[in-house]
């Protein structure tokens, strides 16, 4: 499976596995299919949404992390200063918290839709949580 399909409320986004770059992470995240939780929208990050999963240990280590990522660059962090997440960014993201910069591992990427991402970020600003579901 190369590609895994994101459905936020009622959009749609196709997203490539970044598997050359996260393996662990993919693999790992990969064996939680399907997965649905709640988005909502980041409060330290800039434009983003993330998924607070609180003490979550998905089992892998930090690869390619980054605290800058594009649009439909989707970041796992993994705990540590900060609880663990999914970034979801939508255009301009540093990611960071109250305590200060974080790095995710950069596991998938939007391909497909990307065109939705801003208006859908701003739908999460303004109306609060969505379901996510990632298949």
């Amino acid at each position: 499976m190369t590609h895994v399909r994101i459905t936020i409320g009622s959009t749609a986004f196709k997203a490539r596995w970044e598997e050359s770059l996260a393996p662990q992470t993919c693999a790992a995240f990969r064996r939680l299919l399907p997965y649905s939780q709640n988005m909502i929208h980041a409060r330290w990050s800039g434009e983003a949404c993330w998924i607070p999963l609180g003490t979550f240990d998905l089992g892998a280590p930090a690869e390619n992390p980054t605290s800058t990522p594009a649009p439909g660059e989707i970041l796992f962090y993994s705990g540590g200063i900060s609880e663990t997440e999914i970034l979801f960014p939508y255009g301009a993201t540093r990611f960071s918290s109250v305590a200060g910069e974080l790095k995710g591992n950069h596991f998938l990427t939007v391909i497909e839709n990307q065109e939705s991402l801003t208006e859908l970020g701003r739908q999460i600003l303004l109306k609060g949580s969505m379901p996510v579901r990632f298949e």
